[in-house]
């Protein structure tokens, strides 16, 4: 657009040197031929416009927001029309308490008060996209600053609004995917009427008070030392049943054995030992009879 106007003004100032009777007027033809061809040059380049993949544009003539978007390409349009860009690709908006994390320098976190009272400290990300056939509505109403004006504190007040319906424990643990869920929905409706589509509200972090962290802890870590105390107990009645068991069985046996047991099976079991040491090379046996079973000596 700079072009055109460049041209038309060297054009003008050409006529006017023609007209004056000064020795200038000598340049006032290189001026209008110069001029000619930057406004065509102007002319052409202000009249094709590429719009980049992700992006879509939007068409202002003197002010005035044009219904309807180009698409990304090349486009041939109004060389008096201004192209406002608009992405349309997924962005996220951080609030953290983590300083130069978020969209913001410094602790950004949301601070609410749960329904006990306790401060409780969230650490956000908001994932949305502009919609596409929504781009000219959003930059006739709110402008290309949509993540100051709509995202940033529609997502922060509606947090507050439903943190107060729960605890700051069941916040943190039991109630959290609920939460979350209950803020998206709630969160989605206000960025649809305003031409944005949220896909994804991502809860990073849920920091609780000192006092009241300390106190989860310490339950967690007594519900732990229960837990091993029950394994142990558990692990010792296991032996002592097996134990148990193991006795039973010997029990069993010495009674078949003894049932079982006669005479002439133990005389042969005595033979059995007997030829065992006399083949020994370090033992020395003196076999002595005996009644029923012969008395051994060892040397």
């Amino acid at each position: 657009m700079i072009f055109i106007f460049l041209g038309i003004a060297a054009i003008a100032i050409g006529f006017q040197l023609a007209n004056a009777n000064f020795p200038t007027n000598k340049f006032s033809n290189p001026l209008k031929i110069g001029g000619l061809v930057v406004t065509l040059f102007g002319v052409a380049t202000a009249c094709f416009v590429t719009i980049p993949p992700g992006e879509v544009g939007v068409q202002v003539l003197f002010g005035k927001v044009q219904a309807g978007t180009l698409e990304s390409g090349l486009h041939f349009i109004n060389p008096l029309m201004n192209v406002e860009r608009f992405d349309i690709k997924t962005q996220n908006y951080t609030m953290s308490s983590v300083h130069d994390e978020g969209d913001k320098a410094g602790d950004d976190a949301i601070r609410v008060l749960a329904a006990d009272g306790l401060e409780v400290t969230i650490d956000l990300t908001v994932l949305f996209r502009v919609e596409t056939t929504k781009a000219p509505r959003i930059l006739s109403e709110i402008g290309q600053n949509y993540k100051e004006v709509i995202v940033r504190p529609v997502t922060r007040t509606k947090i507050r609004d439903n943190a107060v319906s729960y605890d700051a424990v069941s916040l943190y643990s039991t109630k959290r995917d609920e939460f979350q869920d209950k803020i998206f929905k709630d969160i989605q409706k206000l960025f649809q009427s305003r031409g944005l589509e949220l896909e994804q509200i991502l809860v990073r972090n849920i920091t609780l008070p000192a006092s009241v962290k300390q106190t989860i802890e310490s339950k967690i870590n007594a519900e732990q030392e229960s837990q091993k105390m029950q394994f142990v107990l558990t692990k010792e009645k296991q032996e002592a049943d097996r134990k148990r068991v193991e006795a039973q069985g010997i029990a069993d046996y010495q009674k078949i054995i003894s049932a079982t047991l006669t005479k002439e099976q133990l005389q042969y079991e005595m033979i059995k030992a007997q030829k065992e040491l006399a083949l020994s090379p370090n033992s020395k046996v003196v076999i002595m009879g005996g009644k029923d079973v012969p008395l051994m000596l060892n040397q």
